[in-house]
C-alpha cells in the first residue's frame, strides 16, 4: 500500500508539473501570447501608403467591396478601418479596408426653386451636396429661391451631378415691387446683354440660339418682354441670340 500511495503521489506530481510546463510554457509559446502590435491608423492615407504601414507592422489587409466618398480625401484613401487605430492584435492580423472611391458618384439634382433658404441646407445635405455661393436678385420672395446653378449653369431637377458638388443659389431679396423699365438688349453680345439684365435688377430667363442674317453671330435679336415695357424686379427676361448667318 505504501509503495501504491508513493507511486500515485509521484503520477500526481508529474500530472501537475506537465500542465503547468503546457500552460505556461509550450501554449504560450505556440499561440504567441503576449505578442501582440498596435493596429497603425491608416485613415487619409492612400491605398499603397496604407499597405505599406501594414506591412511594417506585420499585418495583412482586405479591401471591402464597399468604398465610400469623400471630397475631402484623395481618391483611393482609406477612409474607414476594422480593427480600429491603436487595437492591439496578433501579428499577420487581417486589417479590413474601405477605400474613397475613384470617382464621386453621380446624384440627381433635387427642385430648390421656390423653397426657403432655411430648408436648403438641411436637403444639400442630405443629398450629399455643399451649398456655395447665395446672390441675392430682386424678387418680392424673401429668401427664397429662384434658381439653382452649378459651376455657373443652371441645372434643372432630375440633372445629374457629382456628390459633393457645390450648388450656387439665386435668392430673392424681397424688394421684387419696384417698377423698372425693361432695357434694350437687340444688337448686343450674349454676355453683355446678361450683364445688363442683372444690373437692372432684372433676371436672364430662356437662351435660345437660333440662325438669323438681321445681327452678327453671338448678338441677341430678339428679347422678351420687349425694349421699354414696364416689369417689376426681377423678371426673367427671355432671349434669342445669333447663331449664325443663312
Amino acid at each position: 500500500m505504501k509503495k501504491i500511495l508513493i507511486n500515485l503521489s509521484i503520477i500526481f506530481a508529474i500530472s501537475i508539473l506537465l500542465g503547468f510546463l503546457f500552460l505556461k510554457v509550450y501554449l504560450p509559446l505556440y499561440t504567441n501570447h503576449g505578442e501582440t502590435v498596435s493596429v497603425p491608423d491608416l485613415t487619409g492615407y492612400t491605398f499603397d501608403e496604407g499597405v505599406e504601414l501594414l506591412d511594417r507592422a506585420g499585418l495583412q489587409y482586405e479591401v471591402s467591396l464597399d468604398s465610400g466618398f469623400n471630397t475631402d480625401q484623395k481618391p483611393m484613401a482609406v477612409l474607414k478601418q476594422i480593427p480600429a487605430a491603436s487595437t492591439q492584435v496578433k501579428s499577420d492580423r487581417k486589417i479590413y479596408l474601405t477605400l474613397n472611391a475613384r470617382n464621386a458618384p453621380m446624384l440627381k439634382m433635387p427642385n430648390l426653386v421656390n423653397t426657403p433658404l432655411k430648408n436648403v441646407q438641411e436637403i444639400l445635405t442630405n443629398m450629399g451636396l455643399e451649398r456655395g455661393d447665395i446672390v441675392y436678385v430682386p424678387d418680392i420672395g424673401t429668401n427664397v429661391v429662384l434658381e439653382q446653378r452649378y459651376r455657373g449653369v443652371k441645372v434643372p431637377e432630375g440633372f445629374e451631378i457629382p456628390k459633393g458638388a457645390r450648388i450656387d443659389l439665386m435668392v430673392g431679396d424681397g424688394l421684387g415691387n419696384q417698377v423698372l423699365s425693361v432695357p434694350d438688349l437687340v444688337g448686343m453680345e450674349e454676355i453683355e446683354a446678361e450683364f445688363l439684365i442683372l444690373g437692372s435688377g432684372l433676371r436672364v430667363g430662356n437662351k435660345k440660339v437660333m440662325e438669323t442674317d438681321s445681327v452678327a453671330p453671338g448678338k441677341v435679336f430678339l428679347q422678351s418682354p420687349a425694349a421699354g415695357m414696364q416689369v417689376n424686379t426681377g423678371e426673367l427676361i427671355d432671349l434669342w441670340v445669333a447663331k449664325g448667318n443663312l
